[in-house]
């Protein structure tokens, strides 16, 4: 009983939506955000990416994996992961020097009080003096605009910043569009459309509208190769089956691709028949007959 328990913990463990060393079915997107910091933080060109998809599909996860890989000590990091360790690292060295020389922050949105709190946040990180209003805005602008190390922001669950007049996400997307701009931008949210929506007059300026990277739901076969990867990390025999994991990745597949979800699934399962295990070794007939 207590080596199945400890099976019961370690498929439990494996199943938890860390970060992983690999993401199944989201090569093509990593490749672009690599190829995106490449571009921009090791050429020194401002730029900016908004990067959609509904919850579960890979957005948060796959930045947090290449700003792992490429060794970036994140500033604020907030992803809600918990704690991440370094992976190992599949980028050129030369990327890898140039993004550590450079200043990442990376804010949750949705921690801030209110979509003005993200001036004050990102002050702090960059160690600017307390100051407020315009004042506040225009002491960024100034120190983004400076000579100084490429600034790397990325901005989690971005749609929380939406205001009256999309004044707060206008000024943060025109920050790499202004003269001697040292600033890389990077947001995601799940709306596809909030660009198009909140954003419109962005496209009438000559660097246009940040660059557009969208995640797809999950498909059965990615959910099916994510459950089987994460399991397969366990030794001895499969605590869920085969046709169990197909069965999960098809149901989730068909209402949301969330992998979140399929795993999380797998988890309430394995904690099911952990507790029928517990409750029949509980209920053994003790030795000599005694009740």
């Amino acid at each position: 009983a207590p080596r199945a328990g400890t099976c019961y913990q370690q498929v439990k463990q494996v199943l938890h939506a860390a970060v992983p060393e690999r993401l199944q079915g989201r090569e093509r997107e990593t490749g672009i955000l690599r190829h995106f910091l490449r571009e921009h933080v090791l050429r020194r060109r401002p730029g900016s990416l908004y990067v959609s998809g509904a919850p579960g599909t890979g957005k948060t996860a796959c930045l947090s994996r290449v700003l792992l890989d490429c060794k970036v000590c994140a500033v604020g990091l907030l992803w809600g992961w918990g704690a991440l360790g370094w992976g190992q690292c599949n980028v050129p060295i030369s990327m890898q020097e140039e993004l550590a020389g450079s200043k990442t922050v990376v804010l949750n949105c949705m921690a801030l009080g209110s979509p003005q709190s993200v001036f004050p946040a990102l002050a702090q990180h960059l160690g600017l003096p307390v100051a407020t209003g315009r004042e506040r805005i225009r002491s960024l602008e100034k120190h983004l605009t400076a000579q100084g190390p490429m600034v790397l922001l990325v901005l989690d669950e971005l749609d929380q910043l939406e205001s009256k007049g999309q004044d707060v996400l206008y000024t943060l997307f025109e920050w790499p569009q202004l003269p001697n701009s040292r600033l890389v931008l990077v947001g995601l949210a799940n709306a596809l459309d909030l660009t198009d929506r909140s954003l419109a007059r962005l496209g009438a300026h000559p660097a246009g509208s940040p660059q557009l990277l969208h995640f797809p739901p999950y498909t059965k076969e990615q959910l099916t190769r994510i459950l089987q990867e994460r399991l397969g990390q366990v030794a001895g025999d499969p605590v869920l089956d085969s046709a169990a994991l197909q069965f999960c990745a098809r149901k989730v597949s068909a209402v949301s691709g969330d992998a979140r979800k399929a795993l999380d699934v797998c988890r309430r399962a394995v904690e099911v028949v952990e507790l029928e295990v517990r409750g029949q070794t509980l209920l053994k007939p003790l030795p000599g007959g005694e009740s």
